[in-house]
């Protein structure tokens, strides 16, 4: 783990209060017998890093819930908090969360805005509309794209979807310092969304032709989303709220596709997770590790017509899946290739009696009517190598090697 992807960063950079510009000079101001000394901010400060409540700070400092949040807010502070969550705060969560931007409200209440957000979905709560972009987070954005922090990362830290964020970065004319080159933020915000929302790469690339982008190969979009950190977890803490979102997808039995996308969370960090927590096996629906769009009815309906009919990879293009997914789904279904043939008594007995006598492979393949390549790799599971052999002047048929016993039994016997 590097510096750069810290698994407890908040912030990347303060933001500075603006400094009013006094027009006249300013006169005495009357002290004020509830202004915050410098040892209370040192012991807020000192009781904040230590993880403590904020009721319990109010209670110390002898000073009431709404003074200390407020404070809290003004000075900047912000934790990776592993604290549950309490009936008052849920309430603010509940009357603020979609109305005011997930920064502010993580730091009234003094916590990371991957806790906000991930507390938010455990209650059930929704944006209607993204709220509009605060200084802070303009600052923090400004400051992860100049370092070649992850976007993913970036996101994660100003309680933003990762798409939003290079959406809000095209509106302030910054790029990644990791973007590639011909890549506009605009066309990398699309093909995020597209990842998020179950597409392969392989469609993704055709949507963005057919969406007025350049057409992407696979490659190209599997090398951006390492770039930008899509789905990496940097080794955090799972915090308790997490691990309770994770078993409410077990026990609904929902995709956790959405999860990992919300949470930051790569794959097999769910995975794990879900093991260490007893989880694993205990959900309903095998494809709820699915990245990809479902199989629907019709898709199946579709394989079943053409699958063997239709080249594999012709047919992965129209559904926009890739090959692995299509041999995967036939297999699934029973479904048998049309180019492929079975293998016979007869034809299993010419491989045996063609490594017995020394005929070459190619001279077998073509006797067979086969691909060369394919029957390499069925001899080698049989555990038959054939090795360098060379060939016949005349290619022999099925019949020709089949009869090969008799005609060295003749000559043996003559």
């Amino acid at each position: 783990m590097t510096d750069d992807t810290a698994p407890i960063i908040v912030e990347l950079v303060p933001l500075a209060a603006p400094v009013p510009k006094a027009s006249a000079p300013l006169g005495e101001m009357q002290y004020r017998s509830d202004s915050w000394t410098p040892q209370e901010v040192r012991t807020l400060r000192q009781l904040f890093t230590d993880d403590i409540p904020l009721l319990e700070i109010s209670e110390a400092l002898g000073r009431g819930l709404q003074g200390v949040r407020d404070k809290v807010c003004t000075l900047g502070l912000r934790r990776h908090s592993t604290r549950p969550w309490s009936e008052l705060e849920d309430h603010e969560l509940i009357q603020t969360y979609g109305q005011e931007p997930a920064a502010t409200i993580a730091a009234r209440l003094g916590r990371s805005c991957g806790a906000v957000y991930t507390r938010a979905a455990i209650l059930g709560l929704s944006e209607q509309a993204a709220p509009a972009w605060t200084p802070w987070e303009d600052a923090q954005l400004r400051a992860g794209f100049a370092a070649d922090i992850p976007t993913a990362q970036v996101a994660l830290i100003i309680g933003r979807p990762h798409a939003g964020v290079y959406s809000r970065a095209g509106k302030l004319g910054i790029k990644h310092a990791s973007s590639p080159k011909g890549w506009t933020n605009a066309e990398i915000e699309r093909a995020i969304e597209l990842v998020q929302a179950g597409h392969t790469y392989t469609q993704i690339g055709v949507i963005l032709g057919t969406e007025g982008f350049a057409i992407r190969t696979k490659s190209s979009l599997q090398a951006l989303m390492q770039r930008t950190g899509q789905g990496k977890g940097w080794g955090r803490v799972w915090m308790p709220e997490e691990d309770e979102l994770l078993i409410k997808a077990y026990r609904e039995n929902a995709s956790l596709t959405p999860l990992r996308n919300r949470l930051g969370r790569s794959v097999f960090s769910i995975r794990w997770r879900a093991e260490y927590l007893n989880l694993r096996g205990t959900h309903a629906r095998s494809k709820g590790w699915r990245l990809g769009p479902d199989w629907s009815e019709a898709d199946e309906a579709w394989l079943r017509r053409d699958y063997g009919k239709t080249p594999t990879p012709e047919l992965a293009r129209q559904m926009g899946r890739t090959r692995a997914a299509i041999f995967t789904r036939a297999n699934i279904l029973g479904l048998v290739h049309e180019g492929r043939q079975r293998w016979t008594p007869d034809h299993l007995a010419a491989l045996r009696i063609a490594h017995e006598h020394g005929i070459s492979l190619a001279d077998l393949a073509a006797a067979l009517g086969r691909e060369a390549g394919a029957l390499h790799k069925y001899a080698a599971k049989q555990g038959l190598i054939f090795g360098r052999r060379p060939r016949w002047p005349q290619p022999p048929t099925l019949a020709d090697i089949l009869n090969l016993p008799e005609a060295a039994k003749g000559k043996g016997e003559g």
